[in-house]
């Protein structure tokens, strides 16, 4: 999914060890599925320490509960609007945002600027859309702190892959379609789709690519000749949990046409396997 980054830095605050109101920094990063609880969040954006760090992953949550309204930034990402609100009115908000092949911030200034951040004593929340472990480089980022001495919390989110399928009717899982359920990214380090696709082929399980619109035509051709029908059913999900989500069916034969046809661009996921044949059965976000 499109990643908005945005970081707060407000007012050095004493280190008194005590919890206080209102992050110094903010970091956010976005456009993904919501999944926090108000208070995990609120707990978060209010309560980190001094000169510590929280990462947290907020998904398209905006605050009460409804999915209608967003903070935009430059880009065109998303943050719900009641997530901004819990944060202090005088939080210094630094977007650090990616999109395809459009990087804001490269990743090491990001690194380094969390740590330079902590250092000067503010309190510092790093946003993300989803889950951070999940494909949002929060390993990454955590290492950095570590190697710095920075002390860290983390809040999981729910990931794209869980919020995506749940809004569109596909359960990853189920009894008598798939036992196992597989998230893997459609773009690697080095730009290549180098993947494990004997293992990705296997039936009777559910296959969910992060990243991997360009790479499609690839995916569908590889998972074919790895033993996978060209008839298993396979989706697409644009802005998924949003209100402008867009789920396009098809199948392994007939993905890369359906979204050359439909002009589905990132961000968008990509799930293979008999689940998505449910959708008609129990989609029910797109109905409303």
């Amino acid at each position: 999914m499109t990643s908005c980054g945005i970081l707060q830095a407000l007012a050095k605050a004493p280190r008194t060890g005590k919890y206080r109101v209102g992050a110094d920094d903010l970091l956010m990063d976005g456009a993904a599925p919501a999944g926090i609880s108000p208070a995990d969040l609120a707990a978060t954006l209010r309560c980190t320490l001094p000169g510590t760090f929280g990462w947290v992953g907020v998904g398209a949550y905006n605050g009460d509960g409804r999915q209608a309204s967003h903070w935009k930034d430059t880009a065109g990402c998303q943050i719900g609007n009641g997530i901004m609100d819990l944060a202090r009115s005088d939080a210094r908000v630094i977007y650090a945002g990616k999109e395809s092949s459009k990087h804001t911030m490269p990743q090491g200034d990001i690194n380094q600027l969390l740590v330079e951040l902590a250092r000067e004593g503010l309190s510092v929340v790093r946003l993300k859309g989803g889950d951070p472990f999940i494909f949002g480089r929060g390993g990454e980022e955590l290492e950095t702190l570590a190697a710095s001495g920075i002390p860290f919390e983390v809040v999981p989110g729910v990931t794209a892959a869980a919020g995506c399928a749940a809004y569109s009717g596909f359960p990853l899982t189920h009894r008598d379609h798939a036992q196992a359920v597989t998230f893997v990214t459609g773009h690697l380090k080095d730009g290549t789709v180098n993947l494990d696709w004997a293992a990705l082929a296997r039936p009777c399980q559910t296959v969910v690519f992060y990243m991997g619109i360009g790479a499609a035509e690839e995916i569908c051709r590889q998972m074919i000749n790895h033993g996978l029908p060209s008839l298993t059913p396979a989706a697409v999900v644009r802005n998924g949990t949003q209100a402008d989500q867009r789920t396009v069916l098809a199948t392994l034969g007939t993905l890369p046409q359906r979204i050359a046809e439909s002009g589905i661009k990132p961000p968008a996921l990509i799930v293979v396997g008999s689940v998505v044949g449910l959708h008609e059965k129990l989609s029910w976000f797109e109905k409303q």
